[in-house]
């Protein structure tokens, strides 16, 4: 039944926005991290999606065979590290500063990151309506049977 698989293609793409917000989350709260286990600053981290494919059902009927596979949904690829240089701030009061009292600040942009969240947040809103539009529907073809 189509009315499943759209709640299945909407459920993974909660999933990828809330990992997202997560990690945007992280980002922020590290914008002042200089020192990580890896050694210097603490590096933007971002998700990777792609599509995930959907299977045609060999039990299905024949006009249904001759369709082309469905997208079901995303999924995460992987979580991936910033390589652009570090931010360059000038403190050499701060332990972490170098010979030249330059500290090697996170590379990231709190204007960036926050218009992520605001993208993310939005994209999670819309899944969460077509999640409530298809209960609805469903609903409504029950309804249809009883009368």
């Amino acid at each position: 039944m189509r009315i499943f698989q759209a709640l299945e293609i909407s459920a993974s793409a909660l999933t990828a926005e809330r990992l997202r917000l997560d990690i945007i989350a992280n980002n922020i709260a590290n914008v002042n991290t200089t020192r990580t286990p890896a050694g210097g600053p603490y590096r933007r981290q971002f998700p990777v999606f792609a599509v995930r494919e959907g299977m045609v059902d060999p039990q299905a009927p024949f006009p249904a065979r001759l369709w082309p596979p469905l997208t079901n949904g995303v999924r995460v690829v992987g979580v991936f590290e910033d390589r652009s240089a570090p931010r360059m701030v000038y403190n050499p009061s701060h332990p972490d500063a170098n010979a030249e009292g330059y500290v090697a600040m996170p590379n990231i942009d709190l204007v960036t990151e926050m218009v992520d969240m605001i993208s993310a947040a939005r994209a999670y809103e819309a899944n969460v309506t077509v999640i409530n539009e298809a209960k609805s529907m469903a609903l409504k073809a029950l309804e249809i049977g009883r009368r």
